[in-house]
């Protein structure tokens, strides 16, 4: 993603798990991940020839989000993350996206749990308490896609960022 980005642009990847942000690395873009070693990221990222658009941001997204700045916002907000906190995560990103942006969350249908008020597992009603924040924010527009795979299927929500906080 990263060879992609116009001069000036940056991709931002916040990890907690330093396995995952060896690997995860490739309009500013901001990417929350589901879950350290830096040096090896750093690495990889310059190796690559990225060094000056690419970041990774090491430690718990709750705490690393509130320390990125929304001047110049973000394009767009990719959240892969536990699901017990996509609301807060969402709440933070939105904070950081344009007018015009977008923001992603992925894994909302989870098999069609979430529909199914019986279950209650706290990743559930982490995802249930992201569609009522959504619902409530009148400067969004979402909708969710269901996609089916060898894994079952599953879904992403795609919020439109009609105006900026």
């Amino acid at each position: 993603m990263a060879k992609t980005l116009p001069e000036g642009g940056e991709l931002i990847s916040l990890e907690v798990n330093p396995k995952h942000a060896k690997v995860r690395l490739s309009l500013r873009l901001l990417l929350i991940p589901l879950t350290d070693p830096a040096q090896i990221s750093e690495e990889n990222i310059a190796h690559a020839g990225l060094s000056s658009k690419a970041k990774v941001l090491l430690g718990p997204a709750l705490e690393t989000l509130p320390t990125l700045s929304p001047s110049p916002p973000f394009d767009l907000v990719f959240i892969d993350a536990d699901k017990d906190n996509n609301g807060p995560y969402f709440q933070h990103a939105r904070k950081l996206v344009r007018t015009g942006g977008v923001i992603i969350v992925d894994n909302v249908v989870r098999n069609g749990r979430v529909a199914n008020p019986e279950i209650t597992t706290s990743d559930i009603l982490g995802i249930r308490k992201l569609l009522q924040i959504i619902k409530e924010d009148k400067g969004v527009e979402a909708t969710t896609i269901a996609t089916v795979g060898d894994k079952g299927y599953d879904g992403f929500t795609y919020i439109l960022v009609r105006e900026g906080i």
